[in-house]
């Protein structure tokens, strides 16, 4: 620790990501990457971009990735936000909607960022249980509150939330915003973005790292009324006024319009999702209902800690989460291709043998 540092940073429990190997040869499963590449447009559109154009700043307003992202969603550029990553958005949603007299309700078993930047921008926060099949109840959160926000699927669970329990909330819950998180929506979860024109205090927030497989590019967005918009738009423009450059809004333009790679690349993940499940549960393991990119799982006699250690001898990386403890007997896998999943399968018949 230092004299120099400020007040703030001494009390910081940061984020700890999901290891990035810097070995060859590793079949890795840890930090939910599309196992396919972007599409070949994102590609072509990238190559364009390389060019004399870079020397001068990016459109502090990505006028043209909101407008692909409006018409995705058939919404109005008004009702687009955009930043670099999803991470960077939530971070501005902390800090200019769910900071308030009341605390911020978030399940006890969830994405862990959501703790680091209520340390960060000085939120009270309740944690609100998740049932004992790992679900979400809404009628836990219908009480007074500054706030709500949990990804649909959430994480690091994979199960969802159905379309119809999110507008029972939205229903009693009018006071305060609700961030509905869906970092994994586009692998067959139902998405609350046909709800923002007729709750405004509904925000939905998404990435391109997941279903778009740009992980690598750094770009998230927020979907709500033209209202919630503005005020993340003005701790941006407080904060970075050119948070997208060039190439990210090249890439991700592409990569929006692009609907029939992204929608092949998400249906090969489901298959492949529901090979593994039933591979896994062969093999004995207990595989809660998943609408992500990933599955939770725990073995009938083996440990989640155990199991990870044993697949990285073999070169194989999952993840694995030591608290809260009620998930430390699970392992999270992301859904690789089918000759990532096979070994897998392969390496986890010979752990258990």
């Amino acid at each position: 620790m230092s004299k120099f540092w400020s007040d703030v940073v001494h009390k910081l429990t940061p984020y700890v990501p999901g290891e990035q190997p810097k070995l060859d040869n590793l079949v890795k499963l840890n930090t939910n990457e599309n196992p396919y590449g972007p599409s070949p447009k994102v590609i072509e559109a990238l190559k364009l971009e390389a060019a004399d154009s870079l020397r001068l700043y990016p459109d502090p307003n990505s006028d043209a990735l909101k407008l692909a992202i409006a018409e995705t969603y058939q919404l109005k550029s008004n009702q687009v936000f955009v930043g670099n990553g999803s991470d960077e958005v939530l971070a501005h949603v902390f800090q200019a909607l769910l900071k308030h007299d009341k605390p911020l309700l978030y399940p006890d078993i969830t994405y862990s960022f959501y703790p680091v930047y209520c340390g960060l921008y000085g939120i009270q926060y309740q944690l609100i249980p998740l049932a004992k099949d790992f679900t979400i109840n809404v009628e836990d959160y219908m009480q007074p509150n500054g706030g709500i926000i949990f990804p649909n699927p959430n994480a690091p669970t994979g199960i969802p939330l159905a379309l119809t329990e999110i507008e029972r909330l939205l229903q009693k819950n009018t006071e305060s915003v609700v961030v509905i998180d869906e970092a994994y929506v586009d692998f067959g979860t139902e998405s609350a973005v046909t709800l923002i024109n007729k709750y405004p205090n509904l925000l939905v927030t998404h990435t391109l790292s997941k279903a778009r497989s740009l992980a690598g590019l750094r770009v998230g967005y927020a979907l709500g009324s033209p209202e919630l918009i503005e005020a993340l738009t003005r701790v941006k423009d407080s904060f970075n006024s050119y948070p997208i450059d060039r190439f990210a809004s090249a890439g991700a333009i592409a990569a929006m319009q692009d609907t029939v790679y992204f929608e092949k690349t998400c249906k090969q993940v489901v298959a492949t999702r529901k090979g593994l499940i039933h591979d896994l549960m062969n093999l004995g393991f207990e595989v809660l209902p998943s609408g992500a990119n990933f599955i939770f799982a725990k073995h009938q006699s083996r440990d989640g800690a155990e199991l990870t250690n044993l697949l990285r001898e073999k070169s194989i990386i999952v993840r694995h989460f030591k608290t809260p403890k009620r998930i430390a007997p699970y392992i999270r896998v992301t859904i690789g291709t089918d000759a990532q999943s096979k070994l897998l399968i392969e390496a986890l018949a010979e752990i258990l043998q």
